[in-house]
């Protein structure tokens, strides 16, 4: 046993710093960080579709707060015994509800609302959601990865015992140590699995997306299909509190249902977007767009008519200058208006002469 502590990840000895009044979470640290590193990237990837950049980060805004709030309410459904008590006898903690720095988000409540915040601001902005999920999605799953790190630092959503080398240590003396278990314990430590699953995630979506192009929504669904089929089995492995749901004879956490039911759904998705994918070069093209339909922006084609239409205008006076020219082919020779003036005075004379002889 003293051999496996050894080698095994070691309880964290620090979770976060003071400034002041204000306590720094490391889980709130490691959220953050998450939300930076997906950004960078999905900013990368807009710039790449050739989305006007900076829109991402105004769109992102919208799914991130209508994300965190749905992730919230999604992990106190789903683990209510905290903060209504057991079977909703009253003996929970409400206050709890409010602390999301103690850790407890739901990721699909963070998927559900977050896409309801984004079809807002996409609608707005004039992106098509598809385009916006497409090059968004490896970059949730980067933050997740990184996001999965905090549940570390807080000593929660580990699995069971394991006598695996990289087994978990966890401080006797912590809320979450499980009761009964023997100090020194070792546990799986499932959020480790999960952020390993996630990084592989992220790299295979991209190499599939160079070589396949993936469009219309299959980025998205290909994303979800691999997340949960991971969610799954990892799931499975932990000991937190969980709504328990028995479904065909089998009880099972609440997670472990939805993320079979997610799987299900991407698959079907990803087979008929697949059988459905645009083979015209026109049909590409409108695939590889971020814009909504009559949304794209009109401001390079308006220039192209102005600078037409000025050009048109000077060719136009030019001609005119030259046609009313005297040098222009076939006009006659420039009048001098003093030549002109002397005729006159000759014409009036003779007549006043011709008129005294007669």
């Amino acid at each position: 046993m003293d051999a496996l502590i050894t080698a095994a990840i070691p309880a964290p000895i620090w979770d976060g710093f003071e400034i002041g009044p204000l306590t720094i979470h490391a889980y709130a640290l490691c959220i953050v960080a998450g939300m930076i590193a997906g950004l960078w990237l999905a900013s990368r990837r807009w710039k790449a579709r050739g989305g006007p950049e900076g829109n991402i980060i105004d769109v992102s805004i919208w799914a991130i707060i209508f994300g965190l709030i749905g992730a919230r309410l999604y992990h106190v459904v789903s683990s209510p015994d905290a903060y209504f008590g057991p079977n909703f006898d009253g003996t929970g903690d409400l206050t709890k509800i409010w602390r999301v720095w103690e850790g407890g988000l739901g990721i699909w409540g963070a998927v559900a609302l977050g896409a309801v915040g984004a079809w807002i601001a996409c609608r707005r902005y004039g992106f098509k959601i598809s385009a916006y999920a497409d090059v968004v999605a490896p970059g949730v799953l980067l933050a997740q990865a990184i996001g999965r790190l905090g549940n570390y630092f807080n000593q929660e959503l580990f699995g069971g015992p394991t006598t695996a080398p990289w087994g978990l240590q966890v401080s006797a003396d912590h809320p979450n140590f499980p009761a009964g278990a023997l100090e020194g314990t070792l546990f799986h430590p499932t959020f480790a699995y999960e952020m390993l699953w996630n990084l592989v995630g992220v790299a295979l979506l991209l190499l599939i997306d160079r070589r396949l192009r993936l469009r219309r929504g299959m980025m998205l669904w290909s994303y979800v299909a691999w997340y949960t089929a991971g969610r799954t089995w990892i799931e499975m492995l932990r000991i937190d509190d969980a709504e328990m749901i028995t479904l065909f004879g089998t009880t099972q956490r609440l997670n472990v249902w939805t993320s079979l039911l997610m799987l299900l759904i991407a698959i079907g998705f990803l087979i008929y977007l697949g059988l459905t994918r645009p083979k015209s070069a026109e049909g590409k093209a409108e695939a590889d767009s971020v814009w909504r339909a009559g949304r794209e922006p009109v401001e390079d084609s308006e220039t192209e008519t102005a600078n037409s239409i000025d050009s048109t205008t000077e060719s136009t006076t030019g001609t005119d200058t030259v046609t009313e020219s005297p040098t222009a082919a076939g006009a006659s020779d420039p009048v001098d208006p003093a030549i002109d003036g002397a005729k006159v005075n000759a014409a009036e004379t003779k007549k006043v002469a011709d008129s005294t002889e007669k």
